[in-house]
């Protein structure tokens, strides 16, 4: 067995890929333990840690690299140039020079690296980017109605509190405070001592907004992500192995009931 066969072979272990997530995730943790105040003897061991994690993810990358064939697709995905990035600059000793806080930042980002791995989160993120072109106009029809309960709000309430509905823009605030639901009730009893019908306007508003604009982008998300597993499913080889078997017997059926007419 060649040397890149032996490196497809563990790039494929699940017992591999369930280590390396164990490393990512303890060094998120230890990203979240330098943010206290611990003994010196604590603070040089994370620090040891730390760079025996990087070790581990330099080797992960190397594994991953060499495994690829030929190596020049290695750098074709957009995840293995954002694992490449975060593990080179994990490298670099800034840690005691004014770019420590960039060193910090980098090793948060680590977590990220989980995306890569596991193929059910690449999933998830990909339906969340190919849903924003569809979620885009359901923003935008959101923004419509929020600017004009926001106008409707100003025009009416603000002598009734200044603070929360003095202009469009303190008004739209509000309004986006009745969405999710922060004290709404509060905002809308105090309008209803001198509009009693106003408990209409916020009735209305978080029936557009709270409950059919987000059935509309949980629907949206829904679907695509359906579409995206869908397209995971068509990209499995032991699927395209069945559908050509398939097409093969198919055709080879075609052929015989060809040559018996014949």
């Amino acid at each position: 067995m060649s040397w890149q066969k032996r490196f497809q072979v563990i790039r494929s272990n699940k017992m591999f890929e369930s280590f390396i997530i164990i490393i990512i995730i303890t060094s998120a943790l230890l990203v979240g333990v330098k943010t206290y105040q611990v003994p010196e003897w604590v603070s040089n061991g994370i620090t040891l840690l730390d760079w025996v994690i990087t070790t581990i993810f330099v080797i992960e990358i190397s594994i991953r690299f060499l495994a690829e064939h030929p190596r020049s697709n290695f750098f074709k995905d957009p995840w293995n140039i954002f694992d490449t990035l975060i593990v080179a600059i994990s490298l670099i000793p800034i840690e005691n020079s004014d770019m420590a806080l960039v060193a910090r930042l980098v090793r948060v980002f680590r977590v990220l690296r989980m995306i890569s791995i596991i193929p059910e989160l690449r999933v998830l993120l990909n339906s969340l980017l190919v849903a924003l072109p569809r979620l885009g106009y359901v923003m935008a029809l959101m923004f419509i109605i929020f600017y004009i309960y926001a106008a409707v709000g100003s025009l009416l309430f603000e002598k009734i509190n200044a603070d929360l509905w003095g202009d469009i823009a303190i008004s739209m605030l509000t309004l986006f405070r009745v969405m999710t639901f922060e004290d709404w009730t509060d905002v809308m009893y105090e309008v209803m001592e001198v509009y009693g019908w106003s408990w209409a306007y916020f009735v209305s508003f978080i029936f557009f907004t709270a409950f059919a604009f987000l059935n509309m982008v949980i629907g949206i998300v829904v679907n695509v992500l359906e579409e995206e597993h869908e397209k995971l499913k068509d990209e499995d080889p032991e699927n395209v192995s069945m559908k050509q078997l398939h097409l093969e017997i198919q055709e080879l059926k075609g052929i015989l009931e060809a040559q018996g007419k014949t």
